[in-house]
């Protein structure tokens, strides 16, 4: 293979690599979750195939959907650029799952718990180093979890620089991996790395292959380049609102200082002239105190 090894990272790569090989996909999630391994046996892609009509519509999200043995819902997904609303967006996919499996005629004791996994090649956690973070829900108080509910995984690959000698930091590397020496050094290290490795060889060397990861890659840095846009445009129109308005206030400051000192100029004149202190109030507008201080200046 001549041809830069397509990226992991890419997530019609992704979902290729991963959703379309239970063997890697089963490695994977043992790696990353707290789930006993029988539940691996009955794995259940619900939405292996790829859709072509969809690459190139930035509003796409290529995850993959799968059951567990028992029934647990899983989602993973990977991103490769940060969005603003990155979390909320988590949050309404996993809380959309749970709210699906009721459609579909579950009674609420046979919900299943619904897991979200998001592989993500930027930074989202900055106030921690670690690069596998699990939430759930519990009681901040009394640390007692919520049981069967969501569980909502992210793992930030920029967060992993050597291995630890965990799978996961396998698989992590294996997804930060650009050069084909790299991908190979970690074949080394986990069988199913190895086969995902051989998947991505083999889509490499696909020049349609490469041609679709090739379009969800301008896809996506449309969307980015589109939002860039959106707030720039935000921006310059607040700076020029903002600028307008600076610029009346100045205005009207300046006048009402120009004004008060016109008072005071023709008050100081006034007093020069000997006019009663109430007639110049009276004629300027000015305060008692204002006018007293200003008589009093004249005396010095």
């Amino acid at each position: 293979m001549n041809k830069k090894p397509l990226s992991p990272t890419n997530d019609f790569v992704f979902k290729k690599v991963f959703g379309e090989n239970l063997f890697v996909l089963d490695s994977f999630l043992k790696s990353v979750l707290d789930v006993p391994n029988d539940e691996y046996q009955g794995l259940e892609v619900l939405d292996p195939a790829l859709p072509p009509e969809n690459i190139e519509d930035k509003r796409c999200i290529l995850d993959i959907k799968l059951h567990t043995k028992s029934g647990k819902v899983i989602d993973i997904e990977i991103q490769a650029r940060y969005q603003d609303f990155i979390w909320k967006r988590i949050q309404y996919y996993a809380a959309k799952l749970l709210v699906d499996q009721a459609k579909s005629g579950g009674k609420y004791d046979r919900l299943p718990q619904v897991i979200s996994i998001l592989i993500a090649d930027f930074e989202m956690i900055r106030e921690s180093e670690v690069y596998h973070h699990r939430f759930c829900f519990y009681d901040e108080k009394t640390k007692v979890r919520f049981p069967d509910s969501i569980e909502i995984n992210t793992l930030e690959i920029q967060k992993v620089h050597e291995l630890d000698g965990t799978p996961l930091s396998e698989w992590m590397r294996f997804f930060r991996a650009r050069e084909k020496e790299d991908f190979e050094m970690l074949a080394q290290t986990n069988p199913a790395i190895a086969e995902a490795w051989g998947v991505i060889k083999h889509l490499s060397a696909d020049e349609s292959i490469r041609m679709l990861a090739e379009a969800r890659e301008k896809a996506h840095r449309d969307m980015v380049s589109a939002e860039a846009s959106a707030h720039n445009k935000g921006l310059q129109e607040g700076l020029q609102e903002g600028l307008q308005k600076g610029l009346q206030k100045g205005l009207q400051e300046g006048l009402q200082k120009g004004r008060q000192e016109e008072r005071i100029e023709v008050a100081r004149n006034a007093l020069r002239e000997k006019l009663p202190v109430e007639t110049v109030v009276k004629l300027t507008g000015l305060s008692l105190n204002e006018v007293e201080g200003l008589a009093s200046d004249l005396q010095k």
